[in-house]
């Protein structure tokens, strides 16, 4: 199996994987891979209104940083703002989109997620943003998600969902994975009451200790 072919696989079974885990439910949602095909350089995604299920590897869209695509579906209509991600962070290999339940509730009331639990760090600082509202597919909301991302690797999409990325698939999609279990935590904590957020201090100290975080590469 070529490289291509083994990487359009490995998306199809992470986008499946998105449902398995419950970030999305039929159709909604869509992930991408930062790859190149003969000497175009791009990223594949997966294809517009297709439920993952009944989609096979070739179904997965290349596109081309200039808007073009190669197949025979038509790309998410989201490709914008994964587009953008891929060229203004060269740290993402992989963008994932949700509507994840918990995250889109948070999302549906337009506010940020702050300081809660010191895990928010790892998502590069001391909140998680909500990109201001604008219309699915539109140029318009890649820049607001942009914004929103400064910094960060995940943010809210206002009335919409959820937005993260990751160096590869597998980290992009435990990154979202424990994105929604804090936003389901957080919408838990706000049954009680205001939460007690961490200061900004506390933040930049863990948010210093994730950047040793883990196991060494090799």
């Amino acid at each position: 199996m070529s490289p291509a072919a083994e990487l359009r696989r490995a998306l199809l079974d992470s986008a499946r994987a998105m449902q398995a885990q419950g970030l999305n439910r039929g159709t909604a949602g869509n992930l991408s891979v930062r790859c190149a095909i003969a000497a175009d350089a791009g990223f594949l995604i997966t294809p517009s209104g297709v439920d993952n299920h009944a989609a096979n590897p070739g179904d997965m869209v290349f596109m081309t940083p200039d808007g073009r695509h190669q197949g025979r579906l038509l790309p998410s209509s989201e490709w914008r703002f994964h587009r953008d991600i891929y060229l203004q962070r060269a740290e993402a290999g992989a963008v994932l989109h949700a509507h994840s339940p918990f995250a889109t509730a948070l999302a549906c009331q337009g506010r940020p997620i702050p300081a809660f639990h010191y895990m928010i760090a790892r998502f590069g600082g001391s909140d998680v943003r909500c990109a201001r509202y604008a219309t699915f597919g539109t140029q318009a909301l890649s820049e607001a998600a942009l914004e929103a991302l400064e910094g960060r690797c995940a943010c809210l999409l206002a009335n919409h969902g959820m937005l993260v990325f990751g160096r590869d698939l597998p980290h992009a999609l435990a990154l979202a994975i424990e994105f929604e279990a804090l936003c389901e935590q957080y919408w838990r904590t706000l049954q009680i009451g205001p939460p007690q957020v961490l200061d900004d201090a506390e933040m930049r100290l863990i948010v210093e200790k994730f950047a040793t975080y883990g196991q060494p590469a090799g």
